[in-house]
């Protein structure tokens, strides 16, 4: 950013502030407690998530993302789990929809498994979990190369993830393809087709460091919302880049989170989750679709 442009955003966040605060008295303490600047979150407390519209570097007030959310329960989720076994109907219910899923796709292609993982296959599960089902296919059996299937199977879920709603006891089914060879790093997955555990969670106590977290995801924003001005200043392929390197480094982060000691309660995959559950990675993904519109348009 240029000095005019750096001065521009100053006046923005100042005239943001003033909006916030007059709307959000209650709020107030927030902003002149201590000798924190407005927007950084406290010591061990997640504040909110930030509204797509805030200037650079600013948190807005918006829907929260509560801090208990995170914290590690006692059991599995009861609706799912009966005597440490997924529950039948469910388990009926996720077959037929991957079943249907690959005989959409009008593809010869035998299911090697269906499994069940994420944090409802886990003791880290709270409202805003998903049911994270994964098809697991052969793809040395198709004759193409892995990109390529990849790419294909990719584009095919996303798809039918935006076309359907199917919740189970509220949790939205969200689709995943993945190679039988692919290594998934997760400390619960369950096997639908053999109704067993593949790798059973183990309860433990566990301190989820959200301060952390809520500081890598607030990097992250931050440099989501200058991708918003470069949009707005016409800078295109500065934003492309920019987009490139922010999903690099977003999946990066939540990789070597996984790959950590602490996995699924790593701060780069709780991060991960923040941003996720706030709607900042479908806007990135929406600002490069933007991006590239403008980029091959002729005015």
């Amino acid at each position: 950013m240029n000095w005019n442009g750096y001065v521009k955003t100053l006046k923005e966040i100042e005239k943001y502030q003033r909006k916030v605060r007059k709307k959000h008295a209650r709020n107030k303490k927030m902003y002149t407690r201590g000798k924190q600047d407005a927007g950084v979150s406290y010591p061990n407390k997640v504040t909110t998530t930030r509204s797509k519209s805030s200037p650079p570097g600013f948190g807005a007030i918006g829907e929260e993302v509560e801090a208990d959310s995170f914290d590690i329960k006692e059991a599995l989720e009861p609706s799912f789990w009966i005597d440490n076994r997924l529950d039948s109907e469910i388990s009926q219910r996720l077959t037929a929809i991957a079943n249907d899923f690959i005989e959409e796709l009008d593809i010869d292609a035998k299911i090697e498994d269906i499994r069940f993982t994420g944090s409802l296959a886990n003791y880290n599960w709270s409202k805003y979990s998903d049911i994270d089902l994964h098809i697991i296919l052969d793809f040395s059996k198709f004759g193409a190369e892995k990109a390529v299937l990849k790419g294909f199977f990719d584009t095919n879920r996303i798809l039918w993830n935006d076309t359907h709603s199917i919740t189970i006891h509220d949790y939205e089914v969200e689709i995943y393809v993945e190679d039988v060879n692919e290594e998934h790093i997760s400390s619960g997955v369950y096997s639908i087709k053999n109704h067993k555990w593949i790798q059973q969670p183990i309860p433990r106590e566990e301190k989820v460091d959200v301060a952390t977290a809520r500081k890598k995801s607030d990097n992250i924003l931050t440099r989501i919302n200058m991708v918003d001005r470069y949009m707005e200043d016409s800078e295109i392929k500065q934003a492309q880049r920019s987009i490139k390197r922010l999903k690099q480094k977003v999946r990066k982060m939540r990789a070597a989170g996984l790959k950590s000691s602490r996995r699924e309660y790593s701060p780069e995959n709780i991060a991960f989750k923040i941003l996720r559950r706030d709607g900042s990675l479908d806007r990135l993904e929406n600002l490069k679709q933007k991006a590239y519109d403008k980029g091959k348009s002729i005015k």
